[in-house]
């Protein structure tokens, strides 16, 4: 089948033409969140541990689901894959710099509750996987399937519950995820959500939905002329 004419047109006759790199994960940006984990009792690895994961991400919603992504020489993917659950808690930019911290240090080592002086909570429907206390948000999560891909372990799982602080619920009960300060991760750096610039189907709102959900556009203002004394001719 021959290709639709527009894709036989130089791309550069209405773009400067693009380069082409090598196929990698260059799919950004991304959240990035803190999972906490915990092996089976007696099974050596049954110490509430944390690893940070870009790699997560939605991949259903009847029911909700969610995956993670994880190396198999990961201390977390052992503990993960005996208890078969796992918190993800999501990150503000309070809890940025220790969600750092536990993304180049291992639970082998180290306590990483303990060395980042985070709580660990009981998360809802969990029986190992504690939950961040710190966390803004929290989906109690329970493996259903483990598929090795190469590199990494997609863990798929149900989320079971989701604990959120109630500074985040407004008068109405209705969820302020904008008032988080959720921060997100691309090619190598973070980076804070900042303004907002559209809601989904703002691009077919009516005038009336635009008004009350997109806040009103800032006038620019003229810059002041600097005072100064006048000089007579």
């Amino acid at each position: 089948m021959d290709q639709h004419p527009d894709l036989n047109t130089p791309q550069s006759q209405f773009f400067s033409p693009k380069v082409e790199l090598n196929p990698s994960t260059l799919l950004a940006p991304v959240p990035v969140v803190l999972v906490s984990c915990c092996g089976l009792p007696g099974e050596g690895c049954d110490q509430a541990n944390l690893i940070t994961v870009a790699w997560a991400g939605t991949v259903n919603s009847e029911p909700p689901m969610v995956s993670v992504s994880i190396r198999p020489s990961r201390y977390s993917h052992t503990q993960i894959s005996q208890s078969r659950e796992f918190v993800i808690n999501l990150v503000d930019e309070k809890l940025l710099q220790a969600t750092d911290f536990c993304g180049v240090k291992s639970g082998r080592d180290l306590d990483k509750f303990s060395a980042c002086k985070l709580s660990a909570v009981k998360a809802s429907q969990m029986n190992h996987a504690p939950a961040v206390a710190q966390s803004p948000l929290t989906l109690s999560c329970q493996v259903e399937q483990i598929l090795p891909l190469g590199s990494h372990d997609l863990f798929l799982a149900r989320v079971a519950a989701v604990e959120v602080n109630p500074s985040l619920l407004d008068a109405d009960n209705r969820l302020r995820l904008d008032k988080a300060g959720l921060v997100a991760y691309a090619h190598g750096n973070y980076y804070s959500l900042g303004k907002l610039l559209g809601f989904f189907g703002y691009s077919v709102a009516r005038p009336q939905v635009l008004a009350k959900r997109m806040p009103p556009a800032k006038k620019k203002t003229a810059p002041k002329a600097k005072k100064g004394k006048s000089r007579s001719t």
